[in-house]
């Protein structure tokens, strides 16, 4: 008969080692600033939202969708984007990206692990809708 004693001990020491080992770091996240807020009176219950987003080099966006029309113009860096159903591009600075009110934003990152990414983005919404909304 084996002893439990001696096949527990070394699990217990697998699962201790495992629980005292630094949890992965998490990508780091995008930085939005708002930077202007303006009502559409000629589409009532609109509004148009303009932001700034820097991706930190490595900065991956959770799925998510806009429910908006969503206009990308790309200042410094590259970024990666995909759509749902669509093919997965690479901007530079200079080039534009559009999201319809609803596409699923599959992919949104850094290409660059050293180098932060800038970019602009209009937002045609619902007044007082939120910016993003994840999508599981």
């Amino acid at each position: 008969m084996s002893n439990p004693m001696k096949t527990a001990s070394p699990m217990l020491l697998l699962c201790a080692a495992l629980l005292t080992q630094p949890a992965a770091a998490a990508a780091p996240e995008a930085v939005v600033t708002p930077l202007m807020t303006e009502p559409l009176p000629d589409y009532p219950g609109k509004e148009a939202l303009m932001i700034s987003v820097v991706y930190p080099p490595g900065a991956v966006d959770p799925i998510h969708r806009h429910d908006a029309h969503a206009f990308v113009y790309v200042l410094e860096g590259t970024v990666v984007m995909q759509l749902r159903g669509g093919k997965q591009v690479t901007l530079k600075p200079g080039q534009t990206f559009y999201e319809g009110p609803n596409d699923v934003h599959t992919v949104g990152r850094n290409a660059s692990k050293t180098k932060p990414a800038k970019f602009i983005v209009l937002l045609l919404k619902n007044k007082g809708a939120p910016v993003l909304t994840p999508v599981q």
